[in-house]
């Protein structure tokens, strides 16, 4: 015959069981399954000191990659490096908390073409006499989930030309805009 103590035991780790089952405490891991797949996530982009830079980034999973549209005002007219910065964090005056490119495979710098590259390595904007560049393609190396992840990273403009070769970061001088990459309101992440 059981006790009660064993009773109590035994209701109590069932009921522990069921909460955890339930969704109560459960692992992130386990709740990561029931939901529904990430499809749109977004950063909006701000000035870094007074540059004047700012616009949208918008990054849609599509078949075969992530598609990134950047519309990005108040650049100087030109070629400007463009990365996914490892944080997202753009407290610095300098935007340096948002860390290094997002290079968790540990590979060399490289163009957004490149296979051998940083996951992080998006490239040039190209901005025209009017300030403005607009960037669009689809990457093959940024993700919504797993190692790749981009989601809570921080997106850099630099002030001038990524060269593709100059290591670790492509010589692409100082951090003139930034913006945390995060899950974009839209119909279809609900």
């Amino acid at each position: 015959m059981k006790t009660i103590n064993q009773v109590i035991i035994i209701t109590a780790s069932l009921t522990l069981l069921a909460l955890l089952t339930a969704g109560c405490g459960c692992p992130d891991n386990m709740k990561k399954q029931n939901e529904p797949a990430l499809k749109e996530a977004v950063a909006v982009i701000h000035p870094v000191g007074g540059s004047g830079v700012h616009g949208t980034v918008h990054f849609t999973k599509k078949d075969g990659g992530i598609e990134v549209v950047a519309d990005i005002m108040g650049l100087a007219p030109g070629k400007h490096g463009f990365h996914i910065h490892e944080y997202g964090d753009c407290t610095a005056a300098d935007a340096t908390s948002t860390g290094g490119h997002f290079n968790p495979d540990m590979k060399q710098h490289g163009a957004p073409t490149d296979m051998d590259r940083h996951v992080g390595d998006l490239g040039n904007l190209d901005a025209g006499a009017d300030s403005t560049a607009h960037y669009d393609r689809t990457d093959t190396q940024i993700s919504f989930s797993g190692a790749h992840s981009i989601i809570g990273r921080g997106v850099i403009i630099h002030s001038g030309e990524d060269d593709f070769v100059s290591q670790p970061t492509g010589n692409a001088g100082s951090r003139v805009a930034c913006g945390v990459i995060g899950i974009a309101k839209s119909s279809s992440n609900m």
